[in-house]
């Protein structure tokens, strides 16, 4: 996800429009739901002080977002950075720009067309559904590992090796090779905070360079010798003569890597805590494949994994009465969305039973989650196993959430089973 800048400033917005929160303050992202009931009760369309921009926080206005074709997730394809006056990329974010240069969740058609064309076919349902029996083999290996412990931290020894282990051997690379591509995602992910520091610009600049040289050398490598996976796929195809090139195989490889394994994990932890604290017997959450999809999309609903995600207006236009200028951001809240009670009843309850279940948590319209099929495969199989054979965790500290506020997920998550 692109850093974005606001462009231009607003003058003279009337003060019941404007929200503050500080999103560095622990106070907001450990629960920022508090925040976001205001909002539902005076106005879900507002002017954030703190980031310069209009946000939309209802489930029907954020659904429409996402599906509205006069935003992007780039404007330099319709306008010039000295048309909106936006600044010159800085020299020392270089590695990392180019890691999104050609990202597909920051491109839009027709390059973005090409592109998810050339990989969509490896996540459609049917094809990731042949993952499960090796997802939960992986899932047990896992709680094999650890099960002897008194507690452990549920994040590091289990939810996040599954899926980035999974997305690697995709991808083409070593199982082995997960806890690296963790660690420089991790670093990279960083740039989405708030009031984000040089310093922290500067190691995710070399988390970049290092997942690229690491890419690199995997790309020659493929191109040398193509094997049955996703990084041959994409230097191979050719469609009527349009072969993509190392810059947009290594971007998409990198993507991939990143986002298909980061909402996967924070909905696992954010997933467990929430049925943990929620006094419901587990066994009646994962008692049959139908009761399972829904307690997964329920987690996906009631904590979700990303909570803001942002577009640039494409032209001058209205929406819903607000005067947007072309390259002005807006965000739209996904967290904020799924809380709607508007849409939900009882929306701030943790009800894997309602029958009004739904999220955006994944997105939708063009930029819809590419691997979506994927982590429901991925949650549906670690919570089952987990609690399958676990049936007596409980949590053996109170989880804190990390300060990164649009990636919303605990810093840790430590349980015990006796």
């Amino acid at each position: 996800m692109a850093a974005i800048i606001q462009l231009k400033p607003y003058q003279n917005i009337p003060v019941d429009r404007r929200a503050s929160a500080n999103p560095r303050d622990p106070g907001f992202f450990q629960n920022p739901y508090g925040f976001y009931d205001r909002l539902h009760a005076t106005n879900p369309s507002f002017f954030w002080d703190e980031y310069g921009h209009w946000c939309f926080a209802g489930f029907k206005q954020v659904s429409a977002l996402l599906r509205d074709k006069r935003f992007g997730r780039e404007i330099l394809h319709v306008a010039t950075r000295e048309q909106l006056g936006m600044p010159e990329p800085k020299p020392h974010t270089s590695a990392f720009d180019l890691t999104e240069k050609h990202s597909l969740l920051n491109l839009e058609p027709p390059a973005h067309t090409r592109l998810r064309t050339l990989v969509n076919r490896a996540f459609v349902s049917r094809h990731v559904e042949q993952l499960r029996p090796r997802i939960v083999r992986l899932a047990n290996e896992m709680i094999d590992r650890f099960e002897g412990q008194e507690s452990v931290d549920l994040l590091k020894v289990f939810a996040a090796p599954i899926p980035a282990i999974i997305i690697a051997e995709m991808i083409g690379l070593p199982a082995e090779s997960a806890p690296q591509l963790l660690a420089w995602s991790n670093r990279m992910v960083a740039m989405y905070m708030f009031g984000v520091s040089h310093e922290t610009e500067l190691d995710a600049n070399q988390a970049s360079q290092d997942f690229m040289d690491m890419v690199g050398d995997v790309i020659a490598e493929r191109r040398r010798q193509p094997r049955e996976d996703l990084l041959s796929h994409m230097l191979t195809a050719d469609r009527g003569g349009d072969i993509l090139s190392d810059e947009e195989v290594m971007s998409t490889a990198i993507l991939l890597l990143n986002a298909g394994h980061e909402a996967t994990v924070h909905t696992t932890g954010n997933g467990v805590k929430s049925i943990l604290e929620s006094g419901i017997d587990p066994v009646t959450l994962f008692s049959t494949p139908e009761q399972t999809e829904a307690t997964v999309e329920e987690c996906l609903r009631y904590d979700a994994p990303l909570h803001m995600f942002t577009r640039y207006a494409l032209k001058d236009m209205e929406f819903e009465g607000i005067a947007l200028r072309q390259g002005d951001v807006v965000g739209l809240m996904l967290g904020a969305a799924n809380r709607d009670p508007a849409r939900f009843a009882h929306a701030n309850d943790f009800d894997p039973f309602r029958s009004d279940g739904a999220n955006v948590s994944f997105g939708a319209g063009i930029h819809f989650c590419i691997g979506a099929p994927l982590a429901r495969i991925e949650l549906q199989v670690a919570f089952s196993e987990l609690f399958r054979r676990l049936p007596k965790l409980r949590l053996a500290e109170i989880p804190r959430y990390n300060d990164v506020y649009h990636f919303h997920g605990l810093e840790k998550l430590m349980v015990r089973w006796d």
